[in-house]
Protein backbone atom coordinates (compact mmCIF):
# COMPACT_ATOMS: atom_id res chain seq x y z
CA UNK A 1 0.00 0.00 0.00
CA UNK A 2 1.21 3.39 -0.79
CA UNK A 3 0.30 6.96 0.26
CA UNK A 4 -0.08 9.81 -2.75
CA UNK A 5 0.82 13.08 -1.17
CA UNK A 6 -0.42 16.04 -3.48
CA UNK A 7 1.86 18.88 -2.92
CA UNK A 8 4.41 17.15 -0.97
CA UNK A 9 7.08 19.83 -1.67
CA UNK A 10 5.26 22.25 -0.05
CA UNK A 11 5.14 23.37 3.37
CA UNK A 12 3.06 21.03 5.46
CA UNK A 13 3.00 18.40 2.72
CA UNK A 14 6.52 17.85 3.26
CA UNK A 15 6.37 17.15 7.20
CA UNK A 16 3.79 14.95 5.73
CA UNK A 17 5.98 12.94 3.88
CA UNK A 18 8.29 12.59 6.71
CA UNK A 19 5.66 11.69 9.08
CA UNK A 20 4.72 9.13 6.74
CA UNK A 21 8.15 7.47 6.28
CA UNK A 22 8.75 7.80 10.05
CA UNK A 23 5.49 5.36 10.23
CA UNK A 24 7.38 3.16 7.61
CA UNK A 25 4.87 3.67 4.73
CA UNK A 26 5.73 3.73 1.18
CA UNK A 27 4.96 7.02 -0.42
CA UNK A 28 4.91 8.88 -3.74
CA UNK A 29 4.80 13.06 -4.14
CA UNK A 30 2.74 14.67 -7.10
CA UNK A 31 3.96 18.50 -7.19
CA UNK A 32 4.03 20.63 -9.78
CA UNK A 33 6.83 23.04 -7.93
CA UNK A 34 5.19 25.97 -7.89
CA UNK A 35 5.73 27.02 -4.46
CA UNK A 36 6.97 23.97 -3.71
CA UNK A 37 10.93 22.76 -3.42
CA UNK A 38 12.22 19.22 -5.03
CA UNK A 39 15.10 19.46 -2.46
CA UNK A 40 11.90 19.45 0.75
CA UNK A 41 10.94 16.06 -0.22
CA UNK A 42 12.72 12.82 1.99
CA UNK A 43 15.03 11.20 -0.44
CA UNK A 44 12.59 8.11 0.36
CA UNK A 45 9.76 9.14 -1.38
CA UNK A 46 9.50 9.55 -5.19
CA UNK A 47 8.91 12.54 -6.34
CA UNK A 48 6.53 13.08 -9.54
CA UNK A 49 6.74 16.82 -10.67
CA UNK A 50 3.08 17.47 -12.43
CA UNK A 51 -0.44 18.92 -11.71
CA UNK A 52 -3.35 16.89 -9.96
CA UNK A 53 -5.74 17.75 -12.88
CA UNK A 54 -3.79 15.56 -15.27
CA UNK A 55 -5.91 13.05 -14.18
CA UNK A 56 -3.99 10.50 -16.93
CA UNK A 57 -0.94 11.37 -14.88
CA UNK A 58 -2.46 10.57 -11.47
CA UNK A 59 -4.30 7.51 -12.47
CA UNK A 60 -0.88 6.50 -13.61
CA UNK A 61 0.84 7.30 -10.21
CA UNK A 62 -2.02 5.65 -8.57
CA UNK A 63 -1.82 2.48 -10.39
CA UNK A 64 1.92 2.21 -10.78
CA UNK A 65 2.13 2.39 -6.94
CA UNK A 66 -0.52 0.64 -6.03
CA UNK A 67 -1.93 3.87 -4.16
CA UNK A 68 -4.43 2.57 -1.54
CA UNK A 69 -5.23 6.50 -0.08
CA UNK A 70 -4.71 9.92 -0.90
CA UNK A 71 -3.79 12.80 1.64
CA UNK A 72 -4.41 16.04 -0.69
CA UNK A 73 -2.17 19.50 -0.06
CA UNK A 74 -2.35 21.08 -3.20
CA UNK A 75 -3.58 24.40 -3.71
CA UNK A 76 -3.59 27.95 -2.64
CA UNK A 77 -3.44 29.59 0.93
CA UNK A 78 -3.31 32.88 0.63
CA UNK A 79 -6.92 35.00 1.84
CA UNK A 80 -5.87 38.15 0.24
CA UNK A 81 -4.83 37.04 -2.86
CA UNK A 82 -7.86 35.04 -3.09
CA UNK A 83 -10.03 38.17 -2.71
CA UNK A 84 -8.15 39.56 -5.85
CA UNK A 85 -7.91 36.43 -7.68
CA UNK A 86 -11.26 34.53 -6.80
CA UNK A 87 -11.25 32.41 -10.53
CA UNK A 88 -8.26 31.26 -9.71
CA UNK A 89 -8.57 30.02 -6.39
CA UNK A 90 -11.80 28.27 -8.15
CA UNK A 91 -9.61 26.71 -10.34
CA UNK A 92 -7.00 25.60 -8.29
CA UNK A 93 -8.35 24.74 -5.19
CA UNK A 94 -11.92 23.34 -6.27
CA UNK A 95 -11.82 22.68 -9.95
CA UNK A 96 -8.47 20.73 -9.81
CA UNK A 97 -9.77 18.80 -6.38
CA UNK A 98 -12.70 17.76 -8.26
CA UNK A 99 -10.40 15.93 -11.10
CA UNK A 100 -8.56 14.37 -8.18
CA UNK A 101 -11.28 12.82 -6.58
CA UNK A 102 -12.33 11.67 -9.56
CA UNK A 103 -9.24 10.05 -10.69
CA UNK A 104 -9.41 8.28 -6.92
CA UNK A 105 -12.93 7.22 -7.64
CA UNK A 106 -11.94 5.57 -11.18
CA UNK A 107 -9.29 4.02 -9.88
CA UNK A 108 -10.91 2.58 -6.44
CA UNK A 109 -8.78 4.93 -4.17
CA UNK A 110 -10.85 4.66 -1.31
CA UNK A 111 -9.46 6.66 1.45
CA UNK A 112 -9.22 10.42 1.09
CA UNK A 113 -7.80 12.73 3.51
CA UNK A 114 -8.20 16.57 2.75
CA UNK A 115 -6.32 19.57 3.82
CA UNK A 116 -9.36 21.69 4.50
CA UNK A 117 -9.70 25.10 6.49
CA UNK A 118 -10.75 26.99 9.56
CA UNK A 119 -11.62 29.83 6.60
CA UNK A 120 -14.74 28.15 6.23
CA UNK A 121 -16.17 29.24 9.38
CA UNK A 122 -15.73 33.32 8.83
CA UNK A 123 -15.79 34.60 12.08
CA UNK A 124 -17.79 32.49 14.19
CA UNK A 125 -20.35 33.75 16.46
CA UNK A 126 -18.96 31.02 19.27
CA UNK A 127 -15.66 30.72 19.97
CA UNK A 128 -13.84 28.20 20.20
CA UNK A 129 -15.80 27.26 17.55
CA UNK A 130 -16.66 23.65 16.53
CA UNK A 131 -17.21 21.58 13.73
CA UNK A 132 -21.69 22.34 13.87
CA UNK A 133 -21.11 26.09 13.26
CA UNK A 134 -22.39 27.35 10.86
CA UNK A 135 -20.02 27.75 7.75
CA UNK A 136 -19.88 31.07 6.58
CA UNK A 137 -16.84 32.01 4.82
CA UNK A 138 -15.45 35.61 4.20
CA UNK A 139 -12.89 35.20 1.26
CA UNK A 140 -13.09 32.83 -2.24
CA UNK A 141 -10.35 30.79 -0.47
CA UNK A 142 -12.59 29.51 2.07
CA UNK A 143 -15.32 29.08 -0.24
CA UNK A 144 -13.03 27.10 -2.48
CA UNK A 145 -12.34 24.52 0.50
CA UNK A 146 -15.90 24.32 1.03
CA UNK A 147 -16.81 23.75 -2.13
CA UNK A 148 -14.24 20.42 -1.93
CA UNK A 149 -15.86 19.26 1.40
CA UNK A 150 -19.02 19.14 -0.57
CA UNK A 151 -17.77 17.55 -3.19
CA UNK A 152 -16.05 15.15 -0.75
CA UNK A 153 -19.54 14.85 0.95
CA UNK A 154 -21.39 14.02 -1.83
CA UNK A 155 -18.62 11.82 -3.43
CA UNK A 156 -18.88 9.38 -0.39
CA UNK A 157 -22.67 8.95 -0.44
CA UNK A 158 -22.53 7.70 -4.29
CA UNK A 159 -19.42 5.34 -4.07
CA UNK A 160 -17.26 3.27 -2.51
CA UNK A 161 -15.09 5.99 -1.15
CA UNK A 162 -14.85 7.61 2.57
CA UNK A 163 -12.69 11.14 3.32
CA UNK A 164 -11.61 13.06 6.07
CA UNK A 165 -11.46 16.60 5.96
CA UNK A 166 -9.33 18.49 8.53
CA UNK A 167 -9.76 22.50 9.01
CA UNK A 168 -6.71 23.86 10.04
CA UNK A 169 -6.46 26.71 12.08
CA UNK A 170 -2.97 28.30 11.71
CA UNK A 171 -0.33 25.68 11.14
CA UNK A 172 3.36 26.77 12.42
CA UNK A 173 6.62 26.37 13.27
CA UNK A 174 9.11 23.44 11.67
CA UNK A 175 9.86 19.87 11.72
CA UNK A 176 11.86 19.28 15.38
CA UNK A 177 14.70 17.41 13.65
CA UNK A 178 14.91 20.06 11.08
CA UNK A 179 14.83 18.23 8.44
CA UNK A 180 12.14 20.38 6.50
CA UNK A 181 10.00 23.89 7.20
CA UNK A 182 8.49 27.29 5.93
CA UNK A 183 10.54 27.98 3.07
CA UNK A 184 8.13 30.04 1.08
CA UNK A 185 9.38 33.42 -0.65
CA UNK A 186 7.15 35.96 0.49
CA UNK A 187 5.49 33.76 2.57
CA UNK A 188 2.58 35.80 4.36
CA UNK A 189 2.23 33.76 7.73
CA UNK A 190 2.61 35.53 10.68
CA UNK A 191 5.29 33.55 12.42
CA UNK A 192 7.18 32.86 9.36
CA UNK A 193 7.22 36.49 8.40
CA UNK A 194 8.03 37.68 12.00
CA UNK A 195 10.85 35.54 12.18
CA UNK A 196 12.03 36.74 9.37
CA UNK A 197 12.14 39.97 10.30
CA UNK A 198 13.95 39.02 13.57
CA UNK A 199 16.81 37.42 11.30
CA UNK A 200 16.54 39.99 9.56
CA UNK A 201 15.70 38.72 6.39
CA UNK A 202 12.84 41.70 6.42
CA UNK A 203 13.28 45.26 7.56
CA UNK A 204 9.82 45.32 9.29
CA UNK A 205 6.90 44.11 9.14
CA UNK A 206 3.81 45.37 9.25
CA UNK A 207 0.50 44.75 11.73
CA UNK A 208 -2.70 44.82 9.92
CA UNK A 209 -6.09 45.97 11.39
CA UNK A 210 -5.37 47.20 14.96
CA UNK A 211 -9.29 47.95 15.29
CA UNK A 212 -10.67 44.79 15.88
CA UNK A 213 -12.85 43.70 19.00
CA UNK A 214 -9.94 41.65 20.33
CA UNK A 215 -8.25 42.28 23.41
CA UNK A 216 -6.05 44.29 22.03
CA UNK A 217 -7.35 45.33 18.24
CA UNK A 218 -5.72 42.75 15.99
CA UNK A 219 -7.08 39.43 14.88
CA UNK A 220 -6.37 36.59 17.30
CA UNK A 221 -6.08 32.63 15.49
CA UNK A 222 -4.75 29.53 17.34
CA UNK A 223 -1.68 28.55 16.21
CA UNK A 224 -0.64 24.61 15.81
CA UNK A 225 2.28 23.42 15.36
CA UNK A 226 2.78 21.41 11.74
CA UNK A 227 4.56 18.35 13.65
CA UNK A 228 0.97 17.84 15.75
CA UNK A 229 -0.78 18.23 12.55
CA UNK A 230 0.71 15.77 10.26
CA UNK A 231 0.39 13.49 12.86
CA UNK A 232 -3.60 13.80 13.04
CA UNK A 233 -3.52 13.23 9.09
CA UNK A 234 -1.38 10.26 9.81
CA UNK A 235 -4.25 9.07 12.73
CA UNK A 236 -6.94 10.00 10.26
CA UNK A 237 -5.16 7.52 7.34
CA UNK A 238 -5.18 4.97 10.17
CA UNK A 239 -8.61 4.93 11.27
CA UNK A 240 -10.09 5.45 7.29
CA UNK A 241 -7.94 2.42 6.91
CA UNK A 242 -9.47 1.01 9.95
CA UNK A 243 -12.84 1.00 8.46
CA UNK A 244 -13.61 4.56 10.21
CA UNK A 245 -16.18 6.46 8.72
CA UNK A 246 -16.10 9.74 6.66
CA UNK A 247 -15.82 12.79 9.06
CA UNK A 248 -14.91 16.63 9.20
CA UNK A 249 -12.71 18.05 12.60
CA UNK A 250 -10.86 20.73 13.56
CA UNK A 251 -7.59 20.73 14.23
CA UNK A 252 -6.67 23.32 16.35
CA UNK A 253 -5.06 23.42 20.48
CA UNK A 254 -8.44 25.76 21.76
CA UNK A 255 -6.18 28.49 22.27
CA UNK A 256 -5.71 31.88 20.37
CA UNK A 257 -3.36 34.12 20.46
CA UNK A 258 -3.49 37.43 18.95
CA UNK A 259 -0.75 39.15 16.56
CA UNK A 260 0.47 41.77 18.80
CA UNK A 261 0.98 39.00 21.35
CA UNK A 262 2.99 36.62 18.65
CA UNK A 263 5.03 39.48 17.73
CA UNK A 264 6.22 39.95 21.38
CA UNK A 265 6.68 36.05 21.62
CA UNK A 266 8.90 36.44 18.95
CA UNK A 267 10.60 39.46 20.26
CA UNK A 268 11.23 37.62 23.26
CA UNK A 269 12.00 34.51 21.97
CA UNK A 270 14.72 35.55 19.67
CA UNK A 271 15.62 38.39 21.65
CA UNK A 272 15.26 41.17 19.00
CA UNK A 273 13.37 43.66 19.12
CA UNK A 274 12.34 44.47 15.25
CA UNK A 275 10.60 47.08 14.06
CA UNK A 276 6.80 46.49 13.56
CA UNK A 277 4.26 48.74 11.15
CA UNK A 278 0.53 49.49 11.95
CA UNK A 279 -0.98 49.03 8.74
CA UNK A 280 -4.93 48.62 7.86
CA UNK A 281 -6.83 45.35 7.49
CA UNK A 282 -6.89 43.27 4.75
CA UNK A 283 -9.95 41.99 2.78
CA UNK A 284 -10.62 38.81 4.15
CA UNK A 285 -9.30 38.23 7.05
CA UNK A 286 -11.67 37.43 10.00
CA UNK A 287 -11.58 38.42 13.38
CA UNK A 288 -11.06 36.06 15.72
CA UNK A 289 -11.05 32.15 14.95
CA UNK A 290 -10.05 29.39 17.96
CA UNK A 291 -10.48 25.65 17.64
CA UNK A 292 -12.53 23.67 19.71
CA UNK A 293 -10.18 19.94 18.87
CA UNK A 294 -12.20 18.01 20.89
CA UNK A 295 -13.21 15.86 17.85
CA UNK A 296 -10.12 15.07 16.67
CA UNK A 297 -9.04 14.10 20.24
CA UNK A 298 -11.42 11.66 20.20
CA UNK A 299 -12.06 10.12 17.23
CA UNK A 300 -8.79 9.86 15.78
CA UNK A 301 -6.74 9.38 19.42
CA UNK A 302 -4.65 12.94 19.03
CA UNK A 303 -2.58 14.05 21.68
CA UNK A 304 -0.66 17.10 20.72
CA UNK A 305 3.04 17.32 22.09
CA UNK A 306 3.96 20.29 20.71
CA UNK A 307 1.28 22.43 21.99
CA UNK A 308 3.33 25.41 23.10
CA UNK A 309 3.32 29.28 21.30
CA UNK A 310 7.29 29.54 22.57
CA UNK A 311 8.13 26.32 21.52
CA UNK A 312 7.00 26.51 17.62
CA UNK A 313 8.06 29.94 17.85
CA UNK A 314 11.81 27.91 18.53
CA UNK A 315 12.01 25.58 15.84
CA UNK A 316 10.64 28.19 13.41
CA UNK A 317 13.56 30.70 14.31
CA UNK A 318 15.97 27.67 13.89
CA UNK A 319 14.36 26.93 10.97
CA UNK A 320 15.17 30.45 9.31
CA UNK A 321 18.71 30.17 10.25
CA UNK A 322 18.99 26.52 8.02
CA UNK A 323 17.48 28.32 5.06
CA UNK A 324 20.14 31.02 5.61
CA UNK A 325 22.57 28.09 5.95
CA UNK A 326 21.01 26.64 2.71
CA UNK A 327 21.05 29.78 0.81
CA UNK A 328 24.63 30.33 1.00
CA UNK A 329 26.05 27.10 -0.38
Amino acid sequence: MTVLVTGGAGYIGSHMVWELLDHGEDVVVLDRLSTGFDWAVAEAAELVVGDIADQELVEDIIKRHSVDSIIHFAGSIIVPESVADPLGYYLNNTVKSRALIESAVRTGVKNFIFSSTAAVYGTPEESPVNEQAPLRPESPYGTSKLMTEIMLRDTAAAHDFRYTALRYFNVSGADPQMRTGQSTKGATHLIKVACETATGKRPSMDVFGTDYETRDGTCERDYIHVSDLVNAHYLALKRLRDGGDSMVANCGYGRGSTVLEVIEAVKRVSGVDFPVVMSGRRPGDAVAIVSRPDLCKAELGWVPRCNDLELIISHALEWEKQLALRNRV
